[in-house]
């Protein structure tokens, strides 16, 4: 019996923790003392820093200069032509003059911009095949229901609804030297990805001629082009690696919402930026945007080391910082009352 007591204290104390500081839970501790003025100071200190932060970001954007042209009921015509299923291959183009009143200095880009277009719907989103995206397996079509196959079962590259419904509108801006000379201003279609997205998500499938790679697949429904014919100038350009397609397949958080479409390259008359002059807007349309009471425009913008020309952040900013300014002053109102009061029962 006494040896059984043993052996059982024994497996007892083989099972303790070792005797650490750590394991014993003896380590030092520090118990944080605060007080009101270091509470006060610290709500202070974040209520300037969120205000200072709030206006500097605010200013910045209000030095973004922008200009925005809706050209729905501008090209009307163009848009009761094109969205007529009968008149689906008739093209259809309108040109859109303007006044810039002031040079736009440095680098401009030019983004197409969408209301009431919802890229956040749930079957929406889910409607794609990053398989397909990525070359590995054009015949993977499984998601993308219901541009997933034509009516023959034959694959559809790019699949899914996003890729059907892509922007298709060609907008060439064009600039006014005279009243009888007008020259196409250089734009660029390099360089308006997201990095990730351009040398890693997207993928062509591993041949050099796009035709045969793409062999056994259809276009989507509403595409006039197949996919390797997107860019016929930059061969590189085409296929799942096409800039506007990628700019397109990252869907929008909101109906209300723009996307890169070029930027200016700094060229000629355009080393300073856009001078100050007569443009025009020559659009040919084709994305229907009527049948779901939507609206569309292009914008020609600036940038600044913030960013474009959004007062969210500095407005969002500014307001935490009031909120913190007014909590703080609160909190001292209360301090200051809550001392005089227990001071007055000690003088009782």
């Amino acid at each position: 019996m006494t040896a059984k007591m043993k052996r059982t204290s024994e497996e007892s104390q083989s099972r303790l923790p070792d005797n650490s500081a750590l394991k014993q839970q003896q380590l030092p501790a520090y118990r944080l003392q605060l007080t009101a003025t270091g509470v006060l100071s610290g709500f202070f200190a974040t209520g300037v820093f969120c205000l200072g932060v709030g206006i500097i970001l605010i200013l910045s954007a209000k030095s973004i200069k922008e200009i925005e042209i809706k050209y729905t009921k501008i090209c009307g015509n163009c848009a009761k032509l094109r969205e007529d299923a009968t008149n689906f291959d008739k093209e259809c183009t309108c040109s859109i003059p303007f006044y810039l009143s002031e040079t736009m200095q440095g680098n401009v880009y030019m983004y197409y911009k969408l209301y009431g277009f919802y890229q956040n719907l749930y079957r929406y989103i889910l409607s794609r095949s990053n398989s397909q995206l990525l070359g590995t397996d054009l015949k993977d079509v499984g998601t993308c229901a219901p541009f997933s196959k034509s009516h023959d079962g034959t694959p559809i590259a790019p699949c899914g609804a996003i890729a059907n419904s892509i922007f298709n509108d060609t907008i060439i801006l064009s600039y006014n030297l005279n009243s009888s000379i007008s020259i196409e201003v250089p734009m660029l279609r390099s360089g308006i990805t997201w990095w990730t997205d351009k040398y890693v998500k997207f993928q062509n499938p591993r041949s050099k001629n796009l035709s045969i790679a793409f062999a056994g697949t259809t276009k989507p429904p509403s595409w006039v082009k197949s996919v390797y014919e997107l860019d016929k100038e930059d061969p590189e350009n085409n296929g799942f690696l096409n800039d506007d397609f990628i700019v397109w397949m990252r869907a929008a958080a909101f109906p209300t919402f723009k996307k890169l479409y070029r930027r200016l390259n700094r060229i000629q008359y355009f080393t300073e930026g856009l001078p100050a002059g007569n443009y025009s807007f020559n659009i040919t349309y084709n994305f229907p945007v009527t049948r779901f009471r939507g609206e569309k425009s292009v914008v020609l913008s600036t940038l600044t080391w913030s960013g474009g020309s959004n007062l969210f952040l500095g407005l969002a900013y500014t307001v935490t910082g009031a909120v913190t300014w007014l909590a703080s002053f609160s909190m001292m109102a209360i301090h200051l009352m809550l001392k005089d009061r227990k001071m007055f029962f000690i003088q009782q």
